[in-house]
Formats: C-alpha cells, sequence, structure tokens
C-alpha cells in the first residue's frame, strides 16, 4: 500500500510584506517542489527520512506511532517542528494517524537545493494536509503561520492572485505567460532568508497599511494586464521604491546590483533567496560575474 503526494514551490511577484495585510499578490508557482512518498510497515513505530534535490538523504528520524515521541533522529530541531505538525494535524483530524494499517513510512523528496527558498516548509504542510485531510490554511496557521499564498500556489498549477481576506484565503486563477518572459530571468542571491524573521520586522514598522494595500493592488492589477516590458518594468520599479520606503531599506538593486542597466526586484523576504531580473541572456552575464551563479529563465522556473 503506497501513495505519492506533490505540492508545487513558489515566487511571490507582487505585494511581498503587504499580502500579510490583504494586498493582493502575484503569485508563480514553480516547476520545482516537494513529494512525499507514503507506504506502510508493520510496524511499532513511524519513519520518516527527507531526501534532498541530488537524492542524498539529509534528515531522517524515528518516533512512536503513539505519541509521536522522539525515539532517534538527526536533528532534534527538525523532528520536533515536524512533530509539531503531525501533533496539530491530528488535533484537525482526530482519525490521522489512528489506524494501525495507516501509513508509516515516510519519504519527503525536494526536486530543489534546501537553501533556494521556493518552499520546503509550505510543500510539506500542503502535502501533509493532504495525507491528513485537514485544511492546509488551519495547518500553516497553527505550525509556521505566513499569508498563505505559498499553500496556494503548492495546490495550483497556473498562477495565482492570491489575497488573505480576513483569514479567508482568496484565490483567482490566471492566465499569466509575459510576451517577454524570454528577458525575465531568477537569480539566487546565495542566501537563504528567514521568513518568520522578516515577517517580525515588517511587523515593527510603523505605516499606513491600508495606503500601501492600495498602491500594491493597483500595481497588481496593473502587472496582471501588462504586455509591455518597459510598462513591467516601471510597475516594478515603483513597487520596489514603495517597500523600499516602507521597511526603510534600500532595495536589493540599490544595496547590490547598482550599475545594472536593467530591473530587479524583490521576491519574497528582502535581503535573500531569489530576485528577478530583465534583461537579455548575455545581460546575465553581469551577475555571473559577481558569483551568481544560479540564474534560471522565466520558462525553466515557472509553471
Amino acid at each position: 500500500m503506497t501513495k505519492e503526494l506533490y505540492s508545487n514551490g513558489k515566487l511571490l511577484l507582487t505585494a511581498e510584506y503587504a499580502i500579510l495585510d490583504g494586498a493582493k499578490g502575484l503569485a508563480l508557482p514553480t516547476k520545482f517542489g516537494q513529494y512525499l512518498k507514503l507506504s506502510h510497515q508493520d510496524s511499532e513505530t513511524f519513519e520518516w527520512v527527507s531526501i534532498d534535490d541530488t537524492n542524498k538523504p539529509w534528515f531522517s528520524a524515528t518516533f512512536s506511532k503513539i505519541d509521536f515521541k522522539i525515539l532517534n533522529t538527526t536533528d532534534k530541531n527538525i523532528s520536533n517542528r515536524l512533530v509539531q505538525i503531525l501533533s496539530e494535524a491530528k488535533k484537525l483530524n482526530p482519525s490521522f494517524l489512528s489506524n494501525p494499517s495507516d501509513y508509516n513510512n515516510i519519504e519527503a523528496k525536494l526536486t530543489f537545493p534546501t537553501n533556494w527558498g521556493l518552499g520546503s516548509s509550505s510543500t510539506l504542510i500542503a502535502n501533509i494536509a493532504e495525507w491528513a485531510q485537514v485544511d492546509p490554511y488551519q495547518l500553516l496557521a497553527s505550525t509556521f503561520g505566513g499569508s498563505g499564498y505559498d499553500v496556494a500556489c503548492a495546490q495550483h498549477n497556473t498562477p495565482i492572485v492570491y489575497q488573505n481576506n480576513m483569514y479567508k484565503p482568496v484565490v483567482t486563477t490566471l492566465n499569466f505567460h509575459p510576451l517577454f518572459s524570454n528577458q525575465l530571468f531568477f537569480i539566487y542571491l546565495n542566501q537563504k532568508k528567514n521568513s518568520r524573521d522578516a515577517i517580525r520586522a515588517y511587523r515593527n514598522v510603523n505605516f499606513d497599511k491600508l495606503d500601501l494595500i492600495s498602491k500594491i493592488d493597483a500595481i497588481t492589477d496593473r502587472i496582471i494586464k501588462c504586455t509591455q516590458l518597459k510598462e513591467f518594468e516601471l510597475l516594478l520599479n515603483t513597487h520596489e521604491h514603495i517597500i523600499s520606503e516602507t521597511l526603510k531599506t534600500p532595495t536589493i538593486k540599490e544595496q547590490l546590483f547598482s550599475d545594472y542597466t536593467g530591473t530587479i526586484k524583490s521576491l519574497g523576504a528582502w535581503g535573500g533567496d531569489f530576485i528577478l531580473a530583465t534583461g537579455s541572456e548575455n545581460e546575465m552575464d553581469y551577475f555571473k560575474e559577481k558569483g551568481y551563479a544560479t540564474i534560471l529563465p522565466y520558462k525553466k522556473m515557472i509553471l
């Protein structure tokens, strides 16, 4: 008895930070994600192994079936987090893992490097929620927190507009395929940003939330309909400026790439993970020369 689940990774093109307060965000499910392979073995224990994109195990643990007590593990912090997720899933659905014949041999496999920030946590939450037959947004709220756009991406195979409306997510699927996508590239900044730390920093800033939401919503609405690269770049630059003013933080372009001729847009928490850069394939040599070797064209990254 085996079963395989899969969830998409994510990138957030608009409304980073502001999406927490209800702004409309344009979110892009990625071609990378995470599998959860479930099987059963006759045992009093619950086995878990996590495998990276090179097929190497990077975490494993054994738990008691009854109370998820950690019997052995390669990383106690990860095990504690996993126990929390499974326990919260069981609270939402008490019948989860209550039958002796339930799956108890689990393999979680990422198809992207763990440090890329494409949603190793959100894809795990979405997969476990599907396995446990519970609401993924409730499971997210009781574990990692956040707006939930990443869980929405996990479940959709097209770009979406996501709005967290009084804790009730509103998801609209889109046919978003920019005519200029061959001039859009995703560049990894060689460092992963902790989303929870970024959220805390955002919460400590005082500003007019309604004004911010109004401005970001207008940009998202225009980007969805955008057909020209120049307009797209103008909208991204305006978005960067608005968030920069809100956070009292220089943009990534100002910090790292001030002499680049194209547009650069942060994606998600500022200062880590991926950025979006506009330009030609030859212009990506600029980033390679600065030591940023992971550069993916739009069509190789986005579903």
